[in-house]
């Protein structure tokens, strides 16, 4: 039985608290074998961003919370944020930023959730609107092995594609991240609101403690991930708030905030429609 926030019955008590490494670990970690959509749609996610002021923000916060239950992540005095810290890569010539070739497909990233002592080197890749992810959790003690493709170890894929592409360490952006977490009939869904977007110039690799620049000051990045079609409950939310999705690349504007990126038409261009 599916209880009126989407969520399992079976699922509000005890499954909904077992540690989740990712939105995407967890789609696969259910009992959902019989559930032919979910194995279709594979671990690939949709995913809708909307840019919101800080009093829609703070209004759609609070019907999630109504609607959905917190992700086993949250460490806040909310009981469903944490800050993620994430390090971007790209080439000298910003291939990333300017989505030339296959670089425009993929980000290569080390994230952190608030000062825990694991990382997850990731690879996010989108594809014909479709996003997924590819990520192994290493020790913080192990972040500098990304720098060395001949190593043999855990983090060795994300490595050697950081050498094959050229790939180096250019941004971090850091927030502050509401997550809440449902069902639909297609699988797992995912409602996050990240505010106090903050980038910061980066050369090594390493999390920066200095103070960055602010984008999208004044607003907040709520993003939307389900499986196959939008949930009727994502359905219910933007009618209820008359939300209009937008491209939002949090690493392309912190980049041109820091003023990395230059000044032609074309960087313009691609920050408009992050």
């Amino acid at each position: 039985m599916v209880t009126s926030s989407g969520w399992p019955a079976s699922m509000k008590s005890g499954r909904a608290c077992i540690r989740l490494k990712s939105f995407y670990n967890f789609a696969t970690s259910l009992s959902l074998s019989s559930d032919e959509s979910m194995q279709t749609a594979g671990n690939f996610a949709t995913e809708l961003k909307f840019a919101l002021n800080t009093e829609m923000a703070a209004a759609v916060r609070e019907w999630a919370r109504t609607e959905l239950v917190p992700d086993p992540h949250a460490a806040d005095a909310e009981g469903d944020g944490y800050r993620t810290t994430s390090l971007y890569f790209d080439t000298q010539d910003l291939d990333v930023f300017f989505r030339r070739d296959s670089n425009g497909r993929a980000k290569f990233r080390i994230r952190r959730y608030n000062d825990a002592p694991v990382l997850f080197v990731e690879r996010k890749l989108k594809r014909a609107g479709l996003v997924t992810k590819r990520r192994t959790e290493i020790a913080l003690d192990e972040v500098l092995r990304v720098l060395d493709a001949d190593e043999d170890w855990s983090g060795r894929w994300f490595a050697r594609r950081l050498s094959h592409r050229q790939l180096r360490p250019v941004c971090q952006i850091e927030y502050r991240r509401t997550a809440r977490l449902g069902m639909s009939s297609t699988g797992p869904l995912r409602l996050t609101i990240d505010r106090h977007i903050v980038a910061t110039s980066i050369s090594t690799v390493a999390f920066a403690s200095h103070s960055g620049v602010e984008i999208l000051s004044g607003q907040e990045v709520l993003e939307l991930k389900y499986r196959v079609h939008v949930p009727p409950l994502f359905k219910r939310l933007i009618e209820k708030f008359n939300l209009e999705p937008r491209a939002i690349s949090k690493y392309r504007m912190g980049m041109a905030a820091l003023g990395l990126t230059g000044d032609s038409d074309q960087q313009k261009q691609i920050v408009a429609n992050a």
